[in-house]
């Protein structure tokens, strides 16, 4: 894997480690853009890991590499502050695209697998929360809460939060829960992929999430899918 990204213009390998210590320690003294993070490690694994990168250094991103495509450890890793996950055996291409597509701020899992991790895990969602808090309530036109009395409300941040987006905003949020491209979502809303894009990027600030692999798990945790 080394000699592969060696290989590519624009990428240098600054360090490598051992476990899930090393790699705090690491990302610490190096502060490298993307970090690719093994689960299963002795000692710390690599979601707690994650977990304590993103704390301490949220400037480098995680991409975690996994065995298999529905790996409960890949939705962890994610759930964990994580902005994408691979498979292992991944050709060289899919590593080096993802990387690059971390590294300027997207995420690094496709919207169809993405779909599939929520809907095998989403049910462990419920007070984990997705880099923002968390809750389960239901969600309607132009980004307003709302729910029958007894339900259990959004956190009010998340409220707050959720508030703000245009109906626009909205549904494209709704649209990327649901697995959608953003050409697909161009398609489905009438609109040019340019502003969709620049829709989703309003989503993220929002909601202050890092990328779309968290608004999707944001979206979930509140119930809008």
């Amino acid at each position: 894997m080394r000699m592969v990204l060696e290989a590519q213009p624009g990428i240098e390998v600054v360090g490598e480690a051992g476990d899930g210590r090393e790699a705090i320690d690491a990302v610490a003294r190096l502060t490298p853009d993307v970090v690719l993070m093994d689960v299963r490690m002795p000692g710390l694994d690599g979601i707690e890991a994650t977990r304590a990168i993103v704390a301490t250094n949220p400037a480098s991103r995680i991409i975690i590499l996994t065995t298999f495509d529905l790996d409960e450890y890949a939705f962890a890793g994610l759930n964990a502050g994580a902005s994408g996950f691979l498979l292992k055996d991944a050709q060289p291409t899919e590593l080096v695209a993802a990387i690059r597509a971390v590294a300027s701020g997207d995420a690094a899992v496709s919207p169809r697998i993405t779909r599939k991790l929520l809907e095998l895990f989403g049910p462990a969602l419920p007070g984990q929360g997705a880099g923002a808090g968390s809750g389960s309530g239901t969600v309607s036109g132009g980004g307003a809460a709302s729910g029958a009395a007894g339900d259990s409300p959004l956190d009010p941040a998340d409220a707050a939060r959720l508030a703000s987006l245009t109906e626009r905003e909205h549904e494209v949020l709704v649209a990327m829960a649901e697995g959608l491209t953003n050409t697909e979502i161009a398609g489905r809303l009438f609109l040019s992929e340019s502003t969709v894009k620049t829709h989703v990027g309003r989503v993220l600030m929002k909601l202050e999430l890092r990328d779309r692999v968290q608004a999707v798990i944001f979206a979930y945790s509140a119930g809008l899918v």
